[in-house]
């Protein structure tokens, strides 16, 4: 039996030739369209490092911590090994406590006066300012008035005069009204923040909708009810950036109090410090340079607690209208 071969069957004219597909590239390469690599590919998705960039973070960083660690470190010395032992590692005989209890107890516990001084200062200087911001800013940004532009200016001319310059007319003023030698020579002038004013202002312009407040006046609230209930929670981030800024600012404040106060029982902690820390040059006074690196220690710690603790808003604050929606 012959099996006859099968002829090819013709193919059919109206059909489109077939073409090959494309091939299929490896997955090592990773995909591409058009010539441009896809995001998603594990090769491309590496960010790129900077070598120079990553240098100069380090140095900034060595320069900002290592000043700290010194001041630890030397906190933990008695005055006669602050001179006999290297300033970067701690000595054999470790005495932070004992220092602590001294730094507390000289000079009849002045320390503790200080402290209380700068808590006072800060309570009713930087509380009044970062109050007085914020409805500040809050007003200029929600109302419109008749020379809104010349209190613009304003504001941003006395963030550009530096305080120092204030600071003599600051002190004959006082003086011709008999404030200065008294804690309200350092609260009044600590009210006045332009720096929060500003930052407050924009702050409100972005972060209160406008049809927010239409819609609670609508129903009835009132202008302080609006600002309480309403606006003052959405301001919160700016709130507390602000505060932290007006914060540092009079906690580290040391010339103003300079020449407003004589009496060192007003004195805050930056002016009781330098005090310490010039008796080693007067005559017939004893150097206490372990009690003034102590003392700075404590004295460094509120801050750092305040920062760790309001990062977040602090963050938030500083971000806020960065982002244009």
């Amino acid at each position: 039996m012959t099996t006859t071969p099968l002829a090819p069957t013709p193919p059919d004219r109206g059909a489109a030739p077939v073409r090959p597909g494309p091939r299929l590239r490896s997955s090592r390469s990773g995909a591409r369209r058009g010539g441009v690599p896809v995001t998603g590919a594990p090769a491309e998705r590496r960010a790129r490092r900077s070598p120079l960039l990553t240098a100069l973070t380090g140095i900034v960083l060595v320069y900002s911590l290592v000043p700290l660690l010194w001041l630890v470190i030397n906190a933990t010395k008695t005055q006669g090994d602050l001179f006999t032992s290297f300033g970067l590692w701690f000595s054999d005989d470790f005495s932070l406590w004992s220092n602590l209890t001294e730094t507390f107890t000289y000079d009849d516990g002045i320390f503790l006066r200080w402290l209380l001084n700068t808590l006072l200062y800060v309570v009713l200087g930087a509380g009044g300012a970062t109050a007085l911001a914020v409805l500040g800013g809050y007003a200029l940004a929600r109302f419109d008035f008749p020379g809104k532009k010349a209190v613009f200016a304003v504001v941003i001319g006395a963030v550009a005069v530096p305080g120092t310059a204030l600071a003599v007319p600051t002190f004959l003023m006082f003086s011709q009204m008999g404030l200065t030698n008294t804690p309200w020579a350092v609260i009044i002038p600590s009210l006045i923040s332009p720096f929060g004013l500003y930052l407050m202002w924009t702050f409100a312009t972005d972060a209160i909708p406008t049809e927010l407040m239409e819609a609670a006046r609508v129903d009835g609230a009132s202008e302080f009810r609006v600002f309480w209930q309403i606006c003052l929670p959405l301001l919160m981030p700016g709130v507390v950036t602000v505060l932290l800024f007006t914060m540092v600012a009079t906690w580290n404040n040391y010339f103003l109090p300079l020449i407003m106060l004589k009496d060192p029982d007003w004195y805050p902690l930056t002016l009781g410090l330098n005090a310490w820390n010039a008796q080693a040059s007067t005559a017939g006074s004893e150097a206490v340079f372990n009690l003034v690196i102590t003392g700075s220690v404590v004295t460094i710690l509120p801050l750092v607690a305040v920062f760790l603790l309001l990062q977040r808003y602090w963050q938030s604050g500083l971000a806020a209208g960065s982002v244009k929606e």
